[in-house]
């Protein structure tokens, strides 16, 4: 079905600024992020992390990796700030449980990377890890299993991220977020960076909507490989509005008459938008859901076979689940809708090789690599600041390790420096008054709370709060003129050489500081002011 048959249908131009027009009026559409924020309060949040970062050439878990190279924070240090800056607008005492669902591989370094750093400031008691277990590997048509080399044990692989829905009821924690009060879940992916710039405003539709379910979602290509949120409608009048895997999306449209299969629209996208993984469900009826069903989605099966005869499989392969089939559980009478966010304001993962980057871009989509990712992070917060009224400079394009990056500013800001749009208007509330020139860095790090009235940035600046969350910092008049910082493209040798870090191999460069001026606050609640 196409899009205008979804139950749903909001655009998202701005997580900071702006609605576009769409399905539902400005009038009937109030400001959702401040509705979303009026729910954090009452929201817990569970992040998938069972996979490792092998597929990027990376060796550690992808939580640990960093989101950006100008401040080096890792993804979960990023979702763990975006916690802690909706808990200080929540105000008292306010907790926002995370939940995070771990595996075999990947359990025991995300506790060695929460204890390292602290819980990212988190209480420890906040954060509970669920660890998923793997099931046995089948090998042909039959469903026979294989044994490791040595013959001592079944080969087993991951049963995908449908368990963590198993794991919430299992665990009891389900009952336990809605027995405490809770409202609200969101799920959210690994290695999105920009998921917290766009989660309000889908929390915020989901709270205006009353919704049970809703998926995030951007504008997709047609083709694109991703899911597709699509009505299905069953020959006995039944209805589901759930997500299409885009393997199965063209044959089921041509099934249907549609010849050409997923096409695109006057838009220039596909008629069904893209799901990218990230939820938001009422707790009430998802507790109610998980004691029905004890939290189990359908399985199914995606071999690679040998040969024609499709006996046997090229490899072990295994019955696995999947997340967002969460839909198709949910009673007839269940409100059921998504969120569909402009692409650069909430959808940009390091989920890529530069070698499969390289390949999506060949095939006109987004390579999704961990440059991208980065460029991207930069990017969504100049954009921000530029809707602001800021003088921010434009990306200029570039190329590392083949795959084209548009990269502007380094323009990496705490969390804790603006969520939505009142928070936008106080922290630049001069914004003809702040310029960030081509090549500028910036980095704002820490709790505090930085105003910007004024800011002439051409080089590096980095403003670090870390030593007094909650003090207020004002910046006024304050001229930077430095060498700053260098994005270096690798050399070839270079991208060659074991010695040469795997964070840096992953993106195709390094980042070359070579001079920077530190604004450091002292550890006291200020205020403070900081000027030329």
């Amino acid at each position: 079905m196409p899009l205008r048959s979804v139950t749903f249908r909001a655009r998202q131009e701005s997580q900071a600024l702006a609605t576009t027009e769409s399905a539902v009026t400005k009038a009937a559409f109030p400001l959702v992020l401040q509705v979303g924020l009026g729910e954090a309060a009452s929201t817990c949040f569970v992040l998938v992390a069972g996979g490792l970062g092998e597929r990027l050439g990376y060796g550690g878990i992808k939580l640990s990796l960093p989101v950006d190279l100008a401040s080096e924070r890792p993804y979960l240090g990023l979702y763990a700030e975006s916690i802690l800056a909706l808990q200080a607008r929540c105000g008292g005492e306010c907790i926002i449980p995370l939940a995070i669902m771990t595996s075999d591989d990947t359990h025991e370094r995300t506790v060695q990377l929460l204890e390292t750093h602290g819980y990212f400031g988190l209480a420890e008691g906040q954060v509970r890890l669920l660890k998923q277990e793997k099931v046995a590997a089948l090998v042909d048509a039959r469903g026979s299993f294989v044994l490791e080399d040595d013959g001592q044990a079944l080969v087993t692989k991951p049963h995908g991220h449908g368990d963590v829905h198993l794991l919430l009821h299992l665990s009891g924690l389900a009952a336990e977020w809605r027995a405490a009060g809770k409202r609200w879940v969101c799920f959210f992916q690994d290695t999105n960076g920009l998921v917290f710039k766009s989660m309000l405003a889908v929390l915020g539709v989901s709270r205006d909507r009353d919704l049970d379910l809703n998926s995030m979602c951007i504008p997709r290509m047609a083709k694109q490989e991703i899911g597709a949120i699509t009505k299905l409608v069953f020959k006995d009048g039944r209805s589901i509005t759930a997500n299409t895997e885009y393997n199965q999306l063209g044959p089921l449209l041509v099934s249907l008459g549609q010849t050409e299969g997923d096409v695109p629209d006057a838009t220039g996208f596909s008629p069904f938008p893209g799901n990218i993984n990230q939820l938001v469900v009422k707790l009430e009826s998802y507790a109610a859901t998980l004691a029905e069903t004890r939290g189990v989605m359908e399985e199914f099966v995606n071999p690679k076979y040998k040969d024609a005869s499709r006996t046997a499989f090229k490899k072990p392969t295994r019955l696995e689940c999947m997340m967002q089939d969460y839909a198709k559980v949910l009673p007839p009478t269940a409100s059921v809708g998504f969120t569909t966010s402009e692409i650069w304001v909430g959808y940009s993962p390091a989920k890529n090789s530069i070698a499969e980057g390289l390949a999506k871009v060949a095939s006109g989509v987004a390579a999704m690599s961990p440059a991208t990712a980065e460029a991207d992070m930069y990017a969504a917060n100049a954009n921000m600041w530029r809707l602001r009224g800021c003088s921010v400079a434009a990306p200029e394009h570039r190329v590392f390790g083949g795959i084209p990056v548009a990269l502007g500013p380094l323009l990496s800001v705490s969390p804790h420096f603006a969520m939505t749009r009142v928070d936008f208007e106080a922290a630049l509330p001069r914004p003809t008054d702040v310029k960030v020139a081509v090549g500028a860095a910036l980095v704002v790090v820490g709790g505090g709370r930085v105003v910007f009235e004024g800011l002439d940035l051409d080089g590096a600046l980095v403003i670090d709060t870390t030593a007094c969350p909650g003090a207020l910092v004002t910046v006024a008049g304050l001229v930077v003129r430095n060498r700053g910082w260098e994005v270096v493209p690798l050399t070839p040798e270079e991208e060659a050489a074991a010695e040469t870090d795997e964070v840096l191999r992953i993106r195709g460069y390094c980042l070359v500081k070579h001079e920077t001026h530190t604004i450091a606050l002292p550890a006291s609640q200020g205020p403070f002011a900081v000027s030329e």
